[in-house]
């Protein structure tokens, strides 16, 4: 891992900062109930002895609801600290559930996973050597065969969040982003809103990685 991507960068610190200010359930993206994740994982068939990894998914509660539903082998891996922690303090008594403090832009998974779970961290990466780090830790980290759901800001969505400029994606976009290693199966269309009231669209794909 490089000094810029190393997990005490301006990057790790920027999102430290912002839960650190705004708390894990301030944050635009927050979701008490993350039902199209929860509808998506369904339509793929992921079973519940799957290996998945939560991508960017300190503070969420995605890997509540995935836990309260049986499944077995998690791993929630986000650049911040402060968001990790809010998850192991829900969770602390869970062995079922790995915490990882990487910048997946620079990071070389152990391990495969079965299913790859990324919303609204994708758009952050606006630059093409970061997309770039990012595919390539997520075509290493995914088995062959294996599920990948992903939402972004939809192309009328914000043009920043969080003091960041974003990218933004239709569901064409973000099945070219990810290339000729995935096959589409699903997409939706999301008006998220959030804990401030105000509505975001979100794109979504469900996909699967050809072997």
């Amino acid at each position: 891992m490089t000094a810029a991507f190393a997990p005490d960068s301006a990057t790790a610190r920027h999102w430290d900062a912002t839960y650190g200010i705004r708390g894990g359930g301030d944050v635009s993206w927050f979701q008490t109930a993350p039902v199209i994740s929860l509808e998506l994982i369904e339509i793929l068939g992921v079973p519940h002895d799957a290996a998945i990894i939560d991508i960017g998914g300190g503070a969420s509660l995605l890997v509540d609801h995935l836990v309260d539903r049986g499944f077995i082998d998690l791993s929630v891996l986000d650049v911040s600290e402060t968001a990790l922690q809010y998850g192991r303090q829900r969770l602390s008594n869970n062995i079922s559930v790995s915490w990882l403090r990487e910048d997946l832009r620079a990071w070389q998974p152990v391990r495969q996973f079965d299913l790859w779970h990324d919303r609204a961290v994708f758009h952050f990466l606006v630059r093409k050597e970061d997309r770039d780090g990012y595919l390539d830790a997520m075509r290493k980290g995914i088995t062959p065969g294996g599920a990948l759901v992903m939402a972004t800001f939809a192309e009328d969505g914000p043009e920043n969040c969080s003091g960041l400029p974003v990218a933004r994606y239709s569901a064409e976009d973000l099945g070219s982003a990810l290339g000729e290693h995935f096959e589409v199966l699903e997409t939706r269309r999301e008006m998220h809103l959030t804990p401030g009231g105000i509505h975001q669209p979100f794109t979504w794909i469900a996909a699967r990685a050809k072997p």
